[in-house]
Order: C-alpha cells, then sequence, then structure tokens
C-alpha cells in the first residue's frame, strides 16, 4: 500500500498530552537535580501559580509557564486514575 493511499488522523488531544508529559518530565528532571523535592515544589506551583516554586535551571520556569494550569491538572487527574 502507498503512503498516499490513507487518509492520517491527527489528535489534538494527543499531541497536548505528550506536550504536557514532556514539560513536567523536564521540569521535575531540572528540579530533582537541584536538590529540590520535585513532588512539593510542582504541587505548590500548581497551588499558587506562583513560578518561584520552579528553578530557573535548565529553563524550567519559562517550560512550566508555557501550560495552561487546567490543562496540566486536567492532565494529571486523568494519568492518576487511568492507572
Amino acid at each position: 500500500m502507498d503512503d498516499l493511499d490513507f487518509t492520517r488522523k491527527f489528535n489534538i488531544c494527543y499531541e497536548k498530552d505528550q506536550e504536557i508529559k514532556a514539560i513536567l518530565t523536564s521540569v521535575y528532571d531540572s528540579l530533582k537535580q537541584k536538590g529540590y523535592d520535585p513532588i512539593n515544589q510542582i504541587v505548590g506551583y500548581i497551588l499558587s501559580e506562583d513560578p518561584t516554586y520552579i528553578t530557573n535551571y535548565n529553563n524550567a520556569r519559562a517550560l512550566i509557564r508555557k501550560l495552561d494550569r487546567d490543562e496540566l491538572l486536567q492532565e494529571l487527574v486523568k494519568q492518576y486514575l487511568s492507572e
């Protein structure tokens, strides 16, 4: 079958989920490398939306601010309940 014989599906939700996971993983790793408790720091950020809970190391603060807090919470709850 030729690659041009089928219609490719695009799923924006899947793409956004992958972006959230990649950013959250990167932020988690940066916090851990700097000696912070990543879970506590991320929870502090989510609850307050105060970016100072996240280190600037590896551009983590700028990365997490790319995410909408509501989307981040939705994805975390969805992942937690699906396991």
